[in-house]
């Protein structure tokens, strides 16, 4: 499931695993990324948080996002991979699913 962002950022990825997408409307490979997770979300063995970055620049500082779009896995409040850049559909599916 692919999730916006409102608000509580803490109690969205508490005690799960996740995949938290950091983002902007206007950036090029955010909305190619975008569409990346449309086609391959029934493949993901996890939920998407995507976080807009314009709207929570506090979370972005907090995770160090300094180039969108920028993909964290979190597990049980911690990180477990980070990825900047696009992915093609399998080398997303690969980083999210991969042990």
């Amino acid at each position: 499931m692919i999730k916006y962002l409102e608000k509580d950022f803490d109690n969205e990825i508490k005690d799960k695993k996740i995949l938290v997408d950091f983002y902007a409307d206007w950036c090029g490979p955010c909305k190619m990324l975008a569409e990346v997770f449309l086609e391959v979300e029934d493949k993901l063995e996890v939920d998407v948080l995507k976080v807009d970055v314009d709207k929570f620049p506090e979370l972005a500082e907090r995770y160090s996002v300094f180039s969108i779009p920028t993909l964290y896995l979190i597990e049980n409040n911690n990180i477990i991979k980070k990825h900047t850049g696009y992915l093609n559909p399998n080398e997303l599916i690969n980083f999210v699913n991969e042990k």
